[in-house]
């Protein structure tokens, strides 16, 4: 009978612990601040990237006709 109590209450003490535990937060926190970083920086460089493209064609089209 004691022994039960025992596991009980050790099996309690542990889940409160891995309830209370906020170690492995900051990690998820800091995962997810990279993947926005990294969201951000694919956006800005496809729309600089089209507009690279724009400017680039441009100036192909006016070396073409210079010449």
């Amino acid at each position: 009978m004691l022994c039960r109590q025992q596991q009980r209450s050790l099996q309690m003490s542990l889940i409160s612990k891995f309830l209370h535990d906020e170690s492995g937060a900051t990690a998820i926190e800091y995962g997810l601040i990279a993947a926005l970083i990294a969201l951000g920086i694919m956006v800005g460089a496809t729309s600089l990237g089209g507009a690279l493209n724009a400017q680039f064609i441009s100036i192909s089209n006016t070396l073409n006709n210079a010449l």
